[in-house]
């Protein structure tokens, strides 16, 4: 069966077509990922998380030239940005140590700190959908607007607009977390 059939077919919802998708393009994919990162595990959950989008956007997916490229690309990009993730965290854990050294590991720190933890959470998980989807691809995956418009098929300016919004209204939302602009 050719891929635009496929393609056709899981666009529709049919599930049977997005089973035979990923049986036959799975272990090629987790290969490819795992020369990126060097760990089979996180290479499994790259392309699951690939996998799932294929299914999650099979309505509005815009696959350009051949679904297995698609799914390649997708794949790769996704280990990228999951290495620069990796290095970013690498090079802030001097700095995260530093300050949790210097606030020192009372009681009453940790406490604040998973206070902010939970309430950053929670703001996030109450921006409207397409805000938080817009904010969690740039600031947790890692992905540029451009990579986020592509991904969603919207504009660059629609994904300026929802990350300037998510970002308003996180920072309404932890007002009482951030330090008073007024004394600055």
């Amino acid at each position: 069966m050719d891929e635009i059939h496929l393609l056709e077919r899981i666009r529709a919802g049919d599930s049977d077509a997005f089973d035979a998708v990923f049986r036959a393009n799975y272990a090629a994919l987790v290969g490819s990922a795992e020369r990126i990162l060097g760990r089979r595990d996180v290479a499994e959950e790259i392309v699951q998380d690939v996998m799932l989008e294929l299914w999650r956007r099979r309505e509005t997916l815009a696959v350009e030239d051949s679904l297995r490229g698609y799914l390649f690309r997708a794949t790769r990009n996704r280990s990228l940005n999951h290495l620069r993730h990796g290095a970013i965290e690498k090079r802030a854990e001097p700095e995260l140590a530093a300050n949790r050294a210097e606030s020192g590991s009372s009681a009453h720190a940790a406490l604040v700190e998973e206070e902010i933890e939970v309430a950053v959470k929670r703001a996030v998980a109450d921006l409207p959908a397409r805000c938080r989807e817009v904010f969690e691809l740039s600031r947790v995956h890692g992905l540029r607007y451009s990579e986020i418009a592509t991904t969603l098929g919207i504009s660059v300016k629609t994904v300026e607009a929802q990350m300037g919004k998510a970002l308003r209204l996180l920072r309404e939302r932890l007002a009482q977390w951030l330090p008073d602009s007024r004394s600055t």
